[in-house]
């Protein structure tokens, strides 16, 4: 499946793409983001970095609780769904990606994949990765579209998470 499918698909559940060559990141990121935003160094898991953006990278407790954006990288987009999956890490990437109104969240092309079948074929290969590396933090966040909730009423967007969210995908 592709990355149109991805674009198309994460268009229905509210979130803004852009899809660029890594040489527009820096650019981008200055555009989308907004004051006050924080994120995780992307250089060693996507190519790119946040080095030259208005981004603050790896945030106090205090700076994280002030910033309106966050910015992580997704280990996966599944097409079918439009659901960016999120690592959770020690590098702060689900604290950055949860307690932020807007979140970006940046992608590569190559990691747009099908269906959640395949996504699970992905996560068992990362969980035995981990698990030979001793890491028991081998799991993942999908997140499809801003939070929502129409648990007591009117539908309200943000209530558990982001507000906003926005994909970044690196075409290669």
């Amino acid at each position: 499946m592709s990355t149109d499918t991805a674009v198309a698909k994460l268009d229905e559940v509210r979130v803004e793409t852009h899809r660029i060559a890594p040489d527009e990141f820096t650019d981008t990121i200055a555009a989308v983001v907004d004051d006050s935003a924080v994120g995780v160094e992307l250089a060693d898991t996507v190519g790119v970095s946040l080095a030259e953006t208005p981004v603050a990278v790896d945030p106090t407790p205090a700076a994280l609780k002030a910033a309106s954006t966050g910015v992580t990288r997704a280990s996966l987009c599944v097409a079918d769904y439009g659901t960016l999956v999120l690592p959770d890490d020690d590098r702060g990437t689900e604290l950055v990606s949860l307690f932020v109104d807007h979140h970006v969240a940046v992608v590569r092309a190559s990691d747009v994949v099908s269906d959640m079948e395949t996504a699970f074929e992905r996560f068992d290969d990362d969980l035995q990765e981990a698990i030979d590396g001793e890491d028991p933090r081998a799991s993942r966040i999908l997140a499809t579209g801003p939070s929502a909730t129409a648990d007591m009423g009117d539908l309200v967007i943000g209530a558990h998470g982001p507000k906003r969210v926005t994909a970044v995908v690196l075409e290669e």
